[in-house]
């Protein structure tokens, strides 16, 4: 009797080992995944990327629509991370900027003039200072899974070129509403302007009540900023790294195996999706002639040496955050960017 009821056990144990987790059956029919930008931008392409494979590779099981232009969020750009935090949103390919005020430590690569370039950025992502602010958001209920990027933030503005910081005097620049880049403004002389993106900036950019803007330049196609604002200054002020992640609620819903293939799948969708926005921009300024050949802007290049006039004007920002940052994280990642350099 005990051997039997022994081999019933064991039968039963191997049915259930052979049977799967939570299976598409127990899934949500959509999960959402949650965009700043619009479907035209390398960043909006590698969504739909992202979502187009991912449904291929688990046979429709996990099937995501992207919401862009904010939908999600309606507007208010900067709760994108809440939203993943509740759960409302499932995914969310965000700007660390956006997350900022619900990680303090990802202002890190919002501060001014710190990273010269793209090996830099790499080095810090892979190493130690990347590792901790994953750990991070994690620890906020929100995975993340890879990361992504905008791109090094450069200025349009409709008034003049801008070769110095006294050149910056008076104007009124649009910043996302994250209060280090209204210092850094404020630091330059400027008069920083706080507005949502695609429900007040592009208006006003029309109608001439913002002088100009900061953004990476991959933007200025897709938006045509080019209609508003001739002149662009590319000065790498900052840099804006992407983050893919799922809300932990919606992590904890999928089985291992999902798991596993949803962070395979993310991790080569967003490297490709790096490549691309680097594209022209590493070596010759591909894009730069191509602003100024057919969009008629008129740009100006700063090298290292014009660029120590807005660092020192920018110092004491670089002060203040870093302490709010944490002293430990920034040590950290200026020593990985002096042995990088």
């Amino acid at each position: 009797m005990n051997v039997k009821r022994l081999l019933v056990a064991v039968a039963a144990f191997l049915v259930i080992g052979l049977l799967p987790g939570p299976a598409a059956a127990d899934y949500k029919p959509e999960f959402s995944l949650s965009l700043v930008i619009n479907q035209e931008s390398v960043w909006g392409r590698a969504a739909g990327r992202f979502a187009d494979v991912l449904r291929h590779r688990t046979q429709g099981r996990i099937k995501i629509k992207n919401y862009f232009d904010g939908q999600l969020f309606k507007g208010k750009q900067t709760t994108e991370f809440q939203l993943l935090q509740q759960g409302v949103a499932d995914f969310a390919m965000g700007s660390t900027i956006n997350w900022s005020g619900q990680v303090k430590e990802l202002n890190v690569f919002a501060l001014p003039f710190l990273f010269p370039n793209y090996p830099t950025v790499d080095a810090v992502q892979a190493g130690e200072p990347g590792k901790r602010l994953f750990k991070l958001i994690e620890q906020k209920g929100v995975v993340p899974i890879a990361w992504g990027e905008n791109g090094f933030r450069e200025l349009t503005n409709a008034k003049r070129p801008i070769r110095r910081p006294e050149d910056l005097q008076g104007l009124r620049i649009r910043v996302v509403g994250i209060p280090i880049f209204v210092d850094t403004f404020r630091a330059l002389g400027a008069n920083p302007v706080t507005m949502d993106w695609n429900t007040q900036a592009l208006a006003a950019f029309r109608e001439g009540t913002v002088d100009g803007q900061e953004n990476p330049i991959g933007l200025i196609i897709p938006y045509k900023i080019w209609e508003n604002h001739k002149y662009i200054t590319l000065w790498h002020y900052a840099i804006d790294p992407l983050v893919l992640a799922v809300s932990a609620k919606t992590w904890a819903s999928l089985t291992p195996e999902d798991r596993a293939l949803v962070r395979k799948v993310g991790e080569e969708v967003m490297a490709l999706q790096k490549r691309e926005v680097r594209e022209g921009l590493e070596g010759p300024l591909n894009v730069l002639d191509t602003l100024q050949k057919i969009y008629g802007m008129e740009g100006t290049q700063l090298w290292p040496s014009d660029v120590k006039a807005f660092r020192d004007k920018t110092r004491l920002v670089h002060t203040k955050w870093a302490e709010e940052i944490g002293a430990d994280l920034v040590r950290s990642t200026e020593n990985i960017i002096d042995g990088a350099k």
